[in-house]
């Protein structure tokens, strides 16, 4: 079999009709290996002492768990000296990280979060990692933080990482998605399914529910057409899942189709929503995007959201197109 690496994907992307520069493919070569460095700490779990918390909070007040804060040392280190990258941005710190100057800068911002999904962590579920690639603004050689305020559609890549029964590299560069497998015989990323496309229609759905009495009116409609199964309006029985790892549940869908749902609700209203503008909802949007889903915050498409702080939320639901856009439209009405 004639298995393709991370590393020749991204070179034979060099030389495709829409090639992508070389910069571009050293940084994401370079935070594939930070996550093959975080899939080890996370697979020896209590034997690495890596689990429990680590006593500190991230910058929306937030227990961290050990392998938080580890697993954000891991990609500010292993990204600082590679020469492509201005600065860096990460969920579990309050200002952007800057490109030391004993090290060359490059012309890109990275943005992450380092661990999605840290819940699940003491009780063995998966958890991953996500990034976005943007572009630093021209002429600017110190970042700040409004440099990295760009709409999604904007970003000219974006992943995310399962740690899971295997370590899976999800990656769109903007022509598609693109599935990779850890083959920790050989030390790399191999791919395993190109083209990956999110069915247009589903029966199934991501949503916590414990927070339905807290949900807007478009949102209980929703979600009450679906439980009511084939005796509905529907016509046809809906399964939900949820993982309450955001990594798990966009692969599900991505893998089978689904739509997932974190809405706007009473609860998270005065925040603007629950989940991250930046790290969480553009380059998930994208990737959902890109293999023929939709991204909205069930007013507006997430992708042209215009971000104006560095750690904002928004509403998010994302999946199969045709659920989505009921979703907006049910929004829409009112």
């Amino acid at each position: 079999m004639n298995r393709v690496s991370l590393s020749r994907f991204l070179i034979e992307a060099q030389r495709s009709p829409s090639p992508i520069n070389a910069d571009l493919r050293l940084l994401i070569e370079v935070v594939a290996r930070a996550c093959k460095a975080i899939s080890l700490a996370v697979n020896k779990g209590a034997l690495g002492n890596v689990l429990g918390e680590a006593g500190s909070e991230n910058v929306q007040g937030e227990a961290q768990k050990k392998l938080d804060v580890l697993s954000n040392e891991i990609l500010l280190d292993a990204n600082e000296w590679g020469g492509h990258l201005a600065a860096l941005a990460s969920e579990e710190m309050d200002d952007p990280h800057l490109i030391p100057n004993r090290y060359p800068k490059g012309n890109y911002l990275l943005v992450f979060d380092p661990l999605d999904g840290s819940s699940n962590i003491d009780v063995n579920v998966s958890i991953g990692t996500i990034f976005s690639v943007l572009r630093c603004p021209e002429g600017v050689t110190d970042p700040s933080a409004d440099d990295f305020l760009q709409p999604g559609t904007r970003q000219v890549a974006a992943g995310y990482t399962v740690y899971g029964p295997s370590t899976i590299l999800v990656l769109t560069l903007g022509n598609g998605v693109h599935q990779f497998t850890l083959d920790r015989e050989i030390g790399s990323f191999v791919l395993t399914q190109s083209d990956l496309r999110i069915p247009e229609d589903t029966s199934e759905f991501a949503i916590n529910m414990s927070n339905q009495r807290h949900w807007e009116a478009p949102v209980q409609r929703y979600i009450a057409e679906l439980l009511a199964g084939r005796e509905g309006p529907r016509g046809r029985d809906f399964n939900m899942r949820w993982v309450a790892s955001m990594v798990a549940d966009v692969h599900r869908i991505l893998t089978r189709g689904g739509i997932f749902m974190y809405p706007l609700d009473a609860k998270c209203r005065d925040k603007g929503g629950k989940l991250r503008l930046l790290y969480e909802a553009n380059p998930m949007g994208f990737i959902v995007e890109q293999a023929g889903g939709a991204a909205s915050t069930g007013r507006e498409r997430i992708m042209e959201v215009q971000p104006h702080t560095l750690h904002q939320r928004i509403p998010v639901i994302l999946g199969s197109k045709n659920e989505v856009e009921r979703v907006a439209a049910y929004h829409a009405e009112g």
